[in-house]
């Protein structure tokens, strides 16, 4: 039975530890299809405390052209661009006006395309309600990673995707199964 507790209080530890190693700026869905038009969602964390996020600014790639936004309730948004009809580009985008909470996340979407499969990186510049700002501008490795989408021409298949999740699947299954055994089932002696 300790031996049960030691293994779920490390899992648990693992999960918390693997959660805050993945709190950056996302553009949402980390994949998507080259030259078609797609919702798209940016998710900015309010990791400071006694602070709110009170703007935040995306710069979107070359390649890739923002088409229209989806009302972002308590933010006013302001845009930078070039052009006009056909072709406008958006140069950048700011939200500013809202007040998202420490470990909230600031959302925003957008309908977009891109004109090549290839990964595109996105800078965004979060304010803080107290001044201070985070550049999410960095390489991968860095604590403020860029938000990156790789754009594809194909999605077909999906085999290997279908094989993680059932891999997935199987192991929690597996996993919660050996509890069972160890446990007794949690059938209990009826009086």
């Amino acid at each position: 039975m300790f031996r049960i507790g030691v293994f779920v209080a490390a899992l648990g530890g693992a999960l918390i530890l693997a959660a805050s190693a993945f709190a950056h700026a996302e553009v949402s869905p980390a994949v998507a299809l080259s030259k078609h038009g797609q919702l798209f969602t940016l998710a900015v964390p309010t990791e400071k405390e006694n602070a709110t996020t009170s703007k935040v600014e995306l710069t979107p790639p070359d390649g890739f052209a923002i088409d229209s936004f989806v009302p972002s309730a308590g933010w006013t948004r302001s845009v930078r661009s070039t052009g006009s009809g056909e072709e406008t580009k958006i140069e950048r985008v700011s939200w500013s006006g809202g007040h998202t909470p420490t470990e909230e996340d600031a959302v925003f979407q957008f309908l977009a395309s891109a004109d090549s499969a290839k990964t595109y990186s996105f800078k965004v510049r979060q304010t803080y309600s107290d001044g201070s700002v985070v550049d999410w501008s960095g390489p991968e490795s860095s604590d403020a990673p860029a938000p990156q989408v790789e754009f594809k021409s194909s999605l077909g298949g999906g085999g290997s995707t279908l094989a993680i999740v059932a891999l997935v699947v199987g192991v929690l299954a597996l996993v919660v199964a050996v509890i069972g055994l160890f446990t007794g089932g949690g059938r209990r002696a009826v009086a």
